[in-house]
């Protein structure tokens, strides 16, 4: 048995979809396991639309999955002399032929084809004809009138299609250029690819290429094309209303443990699991779980399975993590590790953790106090309270949250009729500037006495209840 080796092969003309970074996930993982080789190939032959720095996005968004690849990446537009070659054995052979109808010419007989009711295929008509290359020409491929052109698809099963239903499809244009079939197929054939794992879109190209496979005496790899993946609602991902790249997602403060354990389920299963680390997705993905119908994009899923990533995440990997979305310099702030272990069990992302965090890496003269909060917890009744508070937080020691507790029961039993939540909710909102923080004592203790007693000091001092 030949050694395994698959590929990966995105046009760079955008950022990486979900889609293809679900695709390249399979690939990965079902090689890894297989022990095969795994390479990237960017398939930029539409120069029109391939840019450098769409290529980089899809490197970069592979990379931050932790998806590597054993060869490449390599760029088919430089692999335009193999095309070439290819092209030109099939018509010293035989089994491709000069083709000079316009597309003109074509489109009419087209017409009259369709207008009677016909499925229109390429005519033949310059199949016999012998054109040579002093005219302007397109390339056809001799594709076979009868019999199927199928295959073992290995999620999908027996597929394929009647080869009369093809035609002579062109494999290089006019100008020279080659189609993306004959690229394709000629460059799975130089790297050696044995198994091709992409997309369902892909289904309707199969049945051709396997025609190129064989014109050009090749051998055959196995398929297998995975669902594509749908909208919670069912219906079709779409740029301008779902999001859909990896960079969104990465943006929006998801782990990249998160986004591999969210697209490996999207049409993949092993038991009831729901949470597999990127070894476990290594060690047990396998293309005879996965499904034939779509895959839902769940986005709550997405947030369920992140919250358990950072509920787990070392805590220097999550400071790290969280970094990005910090203003500079906030990740020195003594309290921060603190903090971040008593928003972890409430975070569905690193953007939500960041915005929790906000009031403890926020200078004590620019924090924001929310109106709302301000007018329904500071009443005037808890002022001189809330200043008792005050006096006795100075005294406090060791700054943890047991003496701080204390520190308020003190308080509050000072003051006949008042509870613990009122005054807990007045110094909350002082100190964070909003209703809804982790735990008083705790809360207080990662912001630390001097920063704890200058917000108590600022409210104080301009106190409107």
């Amino acid at each position: 048995m030949s050694p395994i080796r698959t590929r990966f092969a995105p046009s760079p003309t955008g950022f990486l979809h979900i889609g293809g970074a679900r695709t390249a996930l399979y690939n990965w993982a079902w090689t890894r396991r297989a022990g095969g080789t795994f390479v990237l190939r960017i398939e930029d032959t539409d120069q029109a639309r391939s840019t450098a720095e769409a290529e980089a996005a899809v490197v970069n968004g592979l990379r931050w999955l932790g998806l590597d690849w054993d060869e490449g990446p390599y760029r088919q537009s430089d692999r335009g002399d193999l095309h070439r070659a290819a092209v030109e054995r099939l018509l010293a052979n035989g089994r491709a032929y000069r083709c000079v109808c316009s597309p003109e010419e074509i489109e009419e007989r087209k017409a009259k084809v369709v207008a009677t009711g016909g499925k229109w295929t390429y005519d033949g008509r310059c199949a016999e004809a012998g054109h040579g290359p002093d005219r302007t020409h397109a390339v056809r491929l001799r594709v076979p009138k009868d019999g199927k052109l199928g295959w073992d698809d290995l999620v999908f099963g027996p597929s394929g299609q009647e080869a009369r239903e093809i035609g002579d499809l062109v494999i290089r244009r006019s100008d020279g250029s080659p189609l993306y079939h004959l690229a394709v197929v000629a460059d799975d054939v130089d790297m050696g690819i044995t198994h091709v794992i992409r997309g369902a879109d892909h289904l309707n190209n199969t049945p051709f290429q396997l025609a190129l496979y064989r014109a050009l005496d090749a051998p055959v790899p196995t398929f297998a094309h995975v669902p594509l993946i749908v909208g919670a609602d069912g219906r079709k991902l779409s740029k301008r209303r779902d999001p859909v790249s990896v960079q969104h997602f990465r943006a929006q403060g998801y782990l990249p443990e998160a986004m591999c354990n969210w697209l490996v389920r999207i049409g993949w299963s092993h038991g009831d699991q729901e949470l597999f680390s990127i070894d476990e997705i290594r060690a047990l993905f396998g293309l005879e779980a996965v499904h034939r119908s779509p895959g839902h994009a769940d986005p709550q899923k997405l947030d369920w399975i992140n919250q358990s990533w950072i509920k787990q995440l070392p805590g220097e990997r999550l400071v790290a993590e969280l970094r990005p979305f910090l203003p500079p310099g906030a990740e020195a702030d003594p309290g921060l590790p603190g903090l971040v272990e008593l928003l972890r069990e409430r975070s569905r992302t690193l953007a939500e953790m960041a915005e929790r965090a906000r009031f403890l890496v926020t200078p004590d003269a620019e924090l924001a106090i929310d109106a709302k909060a301000a007018a329904k917890h500071w009443k005037p009744a808890l002022r001189t309270p809330v200043a008792a508070l005050r006096a006795a937080l100075a005294r406090v020691e060791p700054w943890q949250p047991a003496a701080l507790e204390a520190a308020f029961e003190e308080v509050r039993a000072a003051h006949e009729g008042l509870g613990v939540g009122p005054l807990a909710q007045a110094v909350r909102v002082a100190a964070t500037g909003s209703a809804a923080s982790p735990g008083i004592y705790e809360t207080l203790a990662v912001l630390g006495r001097e920063r704890t007693l200058a917000r108590l000091d600022r409210a104080l001092g301009g106190w409107a209840g």
